[in-house]
């Protein structure tokens, strides 16, 4: 059987290609040694299951491992303590069906009389006298805006302290994943007007696991690691691929996201006829982009229905606002929580260049900006900037300062100067129609240094916004911009200044910098 990708972040069949995550399992091993109860809180699609399967094989030799999901659990089954404790003791044993524990002791999960929480404790308690079992509970968030799912909370919680004090027995460890965090369930219920806080009463102390240990496991993929998955393939198949070379291009474009490193594998596998080049990542991303998917439509479904958010991330990508990564920031660790942002040296960072380019489009095609979609492009802006299938980005940004000098030159300015950014996406994103994509790149602690990547097929543009600043920020520009060039190994780099003084000097110029290499100047 010809091998593939994992993408769905379910259980993986054995015959799949895997990032080597051992390093992962090992620090949560560390973890359930030591008799830790923790929450696993990521985005969507981050490969919370995948993980928790993995880790159940991991432990087998030495712990007894239940893993139970509440996905697909009916309403019915929450309505009361009774329905919620024979369903829950019904999954374990169901699951233990494929452990190597007896029959007896599986089939002993299974009590009748078990109908309220305190017998439900009673017969966890019995259950797991002389065992090391490892309760690991998938998607709670299916569960976790249910009160019954407090009352279980509690009794894990307070079996979990009396067996500190050596006064119980429970399980070893236990394991909660999901989006939320389960400690804010009570928040949760409070705001969404399904619970009432009791005079006096607080969240966090009050908070129904707050004896959850850190979790501070990187799951992401590495460069390193995704080498691994590619090492892997490269066996079977001989393409002959640099695998660093590939490995580093997809980290660069999803920073070790899980389901979108894999989404791009299984496309070159499969839609570029396994021709592993720098050139097919990146269509791989720009198919990636252009399509419906569950994740997509979960970023932008908690973008929409959250105001703040919305405005939080627009500036963050449209406007390169900066703002500390501050976890006690109520939308800066809901950000987090939906998978927006990432700590980015201390800095509110968004979590990848693909989410980057498909929240950008986002924002250009249902922005706040109607005035400057309200200028659409005409054919003649088009005309000359494509051909023959390539590229020409001299040829645009020549239309660009064209375009520009028509609509917005010296109107509002201080609008122009706020948004600049939106202004050239809105263009180039308009004459690349999903042929290409255009991605962000910030690469110093200077506001005003904004470059634009430009992908169009094997073709790769660098492009530097500046604001006029002086003759020496100008400058400094070129030396900035030639560094990046070197990175990217490109010999042309373009630089778009917008000036706003009233006695400006427009420019179209190539100017030779260093070595051979040379920047397109364009003043507007």
């Amino acid at each position: 059987m010809d091998k593939k990708f994992n993408v769905t972040g379910t259980c993986i069949p054995e015959e799949n290609y895997m990032v080597d995550i051992t390093g992962k399992l090992e620090q949560i091993k560390v973890m359930i040694d030591a008799k830790d109860y923790f929450t696993i809180n990521r985005g969507r699609q981050y490969g919370k299951t995948t993980t928790l399967s993995r880790l159940r094989h991991f432990l087998a030799d030495e712990y007894t491992v239940i893993l139970i999901s509440f996905e697909g659990t009916d309403e019915e089954e929450f309505a009361n303590a009774e329905n919620f404790c024979q369903t829950f003791l019904n999954k374990i044993s169901d699951t233990l069906r494929f452990s190597d524990v007896p029959v007896e002791y599986r089939e002993g999960w299974l009590n009748s009389e078990v109908n309220s929480f305190v017998s439900l404790s009673r017969h966890i308690t019995n259950m797991c006298e002389g065992k090391k079992l490892v309760l690991m509970v998938d998607e709670v968030d299916k569960a976790s805006n249910n009160r019954v799912f407090l009352g279980f909370l509690s009794v894990l919680r307070e079996k979990y302290l009396a067996r500190r004090a050596g006064m119980d027995f429970t399980f070893h460890s236990v394991i909660l994943t999901g989006v939320y965090d389960i400690r804010d369930i009570k928040l949760r219920l409070i705001k969404e007007g399904f619970q009432t806080p009791t005079l006096g009463e607080t969240i966090i102390t009050n908070s129904p696991w707050n004896i959850a240990a850190q979790f501070d496991v990187d799951m992401s993929f590495s460069a390193v690691e995704i080498e691994s998955m590619l090492r892997a393939y490269e066996e079977d198949h001989q393409t002959g691929m640099d695998i660093p070379e590939i490995a580093s291009e997809i980290f660069d474009f999803t920073n070790g996201y899980p389901v979108l490193v894999s989404n791009i594998c299984k496309r070159i596998d499969e839609v570029f006829g396994k021709k592993w080049n720098v050139e097919n990542v990146r269509q791989s991303v720009k198919l990636i982009i252009q399509e419906e998917s569950p994740l997509f439509q979960s970023l932008i479904k908690n973008l929409t229905g959250n105001q703040e958010l919305y405005n939080l991330v627009y500036h963050i990508i449209m406007n390169d606002f900066r703002l500390p990564f501050n976890p006690d920031d109520e939308y800066v660790s809901l950000g987090a929580r939906y998978g927006f942002f990432r700590n980015n040296n201390n800095r509110v960072g968004i979590a990848n260049k693909i989410f980057e380019v498909r929240l950008t489009n986002y924002f250009i095609n249902h922005g706040l900006h109607e005035k400057i979609k309200a200028t659409p492009l005409r054919d003649t802006d088009e005309e000359g900037i494509i051909v023959n299938g390539k590229f020409n980005m001299q040829t645009c940004l020549e239309k660009f300062a064209k375009y520009y000098d028509e609509y917005y030159s010296d109107k509002d300015i201080k609008f122009i100067e706020i948004h600049a950014r939106y202004f050239v996406l809105f263009f180039i994103s308009s004459i690349l129609n999903g042929h290409g994509f255009v991605h962000l790149e910030s690469q110093s602690a200077d506001r005003r240094k904004r470059d634009l990547i430009v992908n169009y097929f094997d073709q790769q543009f660098i492009i530097e916004l500046k604001i006029w600043r002086g003759d020496k920020r100008h400058q400094d520009a070129f030396t900035q911009l030639l560094g990046y060039m070197d990175k990217r190994g490109l010999d042309e780099g373009y630089l778009l200044t917008f000036d706003f003084r009233q006695k400006k000097d427009p420019k179209q110029e190539w100017i030779d910098v260093k070595d051979g290499k040379k920047v397109f100047n364009v003043i507007v």
